[in-house]
C-alpha cells in the first residue's frame, strides 16, 4: 500500500513501514492545489512547479518522514530499481542494492517467494539522524511487477 504521489514511485513495504523514491506531481487544476496556490499568493501552475524533484518517504511503526533530494535524475532511482529487480529475479539468497549515499537496502529471503528489507536511510545534512525500516515480508512476484511498473513510468 502507498499513499499516492501523482508521479512515479516506488514504495517498498507495507502500510505503515516502508521506504518509497518519490517524484511528486502536483495538478494545477486540483482545487487544493488552487486553493494552496491562492494562499501563497501564485498562480497555480507555478506553485505545482515542474515535478522534476525526487524525494524519500519513511514510514515506521507508523511514524513518517521525508526530504527531497536535490539535483538528481530519472536515471539514478531507475538505476537503483533495476539493481533492485535484477536481484529479486535471480532469487539466490541475501543481497544488498546500494542507492548511494542516502539509500541502501539489505534483502533477506521470508518464506517462499518472498522477501523482507531492511532499507538504510542516511537524510541529507551534517545533522542527520539515520533511520533503519525494517519491512516484513513481500511477496516477490509483486515486489517485480511494481519494478516493472515503475520503470515504465519513467520511460
Amino acid at each position: 500500500m502507498s499513499p499516492a504521489t501523482g508521479g512515479p514511485a516506488l514504495f517498498i513495504g507495507g502500510d505503515t513501514d516502508y521506504v518509497a523514491l518519490v517524484r511528486p506531481e502536483l495538478d494545477p487544476a486540483d482545487p487544493d492545489v488552487r486553493r494552496a496556490a491562492a494562499e501563497a499568493g501564485v498562480g497555480a501552475e507555478e506553485f505545482a512547479g515542474a515535478g522534476d524533484t525526487w524525494a524519500v518517504l519513511v514510514e515506521s511503526g507508523g511514524e513518517g518522514d521525508g526530504f527531497e533530494l536535490p539535483g538528481v535524475r530519472d536515471t539514478e532511482p531507475a538505476g537503483f530499481a533495476e539493481r533492485l529487480r535484477a536481484e529479486l529475479a535471480a532469487a539466490a539468497g541475501p543481497f544488498e542494492v546500494d542507492g548511494g549515499a542516502v539509500l541502501r537496502l539489505d534483502a533477506r529471503p521470508a518464506g517462499e517467494g518472498a522477501y523482507a528489507f531492511t532499507a538504510h536511510v542516511t537524510p541529507p545534512g551534517d545533522d542527520a539522524v539515520p533511520l533503519t525500516v525494517e519491512t516484513g515480508p513481500l511477496p516477490v512476484d509483486g515486489l517485480l511487477a511494481d519494478l516493472d511498473a515503475f520503470l515504465g513510468s519513467l520511460a
